[in-house]
């Protein structure tokens, strides 16, 4: 019974795996490998470049409401109370601090993105190619969400710290979570506000990457039309 488990899981293994290798294979139509590899990495290339210039700029988070930076949850509602008793001003200041913050530590993400996209494996093109429309995301997130996590940090943090809030706002997060009100990483500003920056850019990443896809002829590179236009 055992030895027929076996035989069929391996069938059905065997039966994905020529599955899947057929349809990337019907994805690429009369692409070859390097003109798929070279398509794409200038795709994600021109992505990741646009959502920096984007978001790296004055008001590229506090003006977009997809990205914008707001306070957590918890704190949010309890923000509202203290507009209503005359703090309106000092939360505006929070928040208007926060996104200045993320745009001013964007731009210093730009090499290490190229970056990834220059490393790209040939199973990371095939997962992009072949994936959804957060398989750009995934990517970005998996190769640099560590490494830009620790370069953006002490920027955010400075520049969090020059609103004189930081402080109060650790202190009273810190407590909120402890009570269950808000998750550990929204506790600390610095690193709340640092995911939040990693969030924002992995989706505008992302929504140039759709964009590229759904409309190929716009994309600027003669080799990003001819791979995308052929997996339209």
């Amino acid at each position: 019974m055992q030895r027929r488990h076996l035989l069929q899981t391996s069938a059905l293994g065997a039966l994905l795996g020529a599955t899947w290798q057929q349809a990337w294979a019907l994805s690429l139509g009369d692409l070859s490998s390097a003109d798929a590899s070279s398509g794409l990495k200038a795709a994600l290339s021109q992505g990741a470049q646009a959502a920096v210039a984007l978001l790296g700029r004055n008001d590229g988070f506090l003006g977009n409401p997809k990205v914008r930076i707001g306070l957590p949850g918890y704190l949010e509602d309890a923000a509202k109370v203290m507009k209503s008793l005359g703090q309106g001003k000092r939360i505006d200041e929070l928040v208007v601090s926060i996104n200045r913050a993320a745009e001013a530590a964007v731009p210093m993400g730009r090499d290490l993105l190229v970056g990834a996209v220059q490393s790209m494996t040939v199973t990371d093109a095939k997962n992009i190619l072949t994936g959804g429309d957060t398989s750009v995301t995934t990517f970005f997130a998996d190769k640099t969400r560590a490494p830009l996590g620790q370069r953006f940090l002490p920027v955010v943090n400075e520049a969090t710290e020059k609103v004189g809030l930081t402080q109060k706002y650790n202190a009273f997060a810190g407590k909120a979570a402890s009570f269950g009100l808000l998750k550990p990483e929204e506790a600390n500003l610095a690193q709340y506000v640092t995911g939040k920056t990693l969030d924002g850019l992995y989706f505008m990443i992302g929504e140039e990457e759709r964009r590229i896809r759904q409309n190929p002829a716009g994309a600027g590179s003669a080799i990003v039309r001819k791979v995308f236009g052929t997996l339209r």
